[in-house]
């Protein structure tokens, strides 16, 4: 199974890479903070005790897994890692590292619903479907 938090999720402008696979539910991960890159989001490990990420688990098989890998950027962009659901389930996710984020802003709540979301004006940002290719 994959956690997906970004662009991946149902209704934003890459959930088609995700097409065979299985929709599991809804889930939360600790230990991570959420960073807005501007057209996609980073996860990346946190010691703050309110580091949640928000996002939904998904059913793939490993060629869907290598295909997300590739789409993710493995190893450049991103790093494949297991880790353990709040609910206990084990799943994959796709996180960057603190230098990648150093100077961007944290998402508190934990949970990404569309491109610049922080630090744009109301009048640039674009809805979840627009704009090209992201990444998550």
């Amino acid at each position: 199974m994959v956690f997906v938090y970004g662009t991946l999720k149902r209704g934003m402008a890459n959930h088609r890479h995700l097409a065979g696979s299985t929709f599991v539910g809804s889930a939360r991960l600790s230990g991570f903070g959420l960073f807005d890159l501007g057209p996609f989001p980073m996860a990346v490990a946190s010691t703050d005790p309110a580091a949640v990420l928000q996002g939904e688990v998904y059913g793939v098989d490993a060629g869907l897994l290598a295909e997300l890998d590739r789409f993710e950027g493995v190893p450049r962009l991103y790093e494949r890692q297991g880790h353990q659901l709040d609910d206990g389930r084990a799943v994959w996710v796709y996180v960057g590292q603190s230098h990648q984020v150093r100077h961007v802003q944290r998402i508190r709540c934990g949970n990404w619903s569309g491109p610049w979301l922080t630090g744009r004006p109301a009048s640039d940002r674009r809805g979840p479907a627009a704009g090209p290719a992201t990444q998550h």
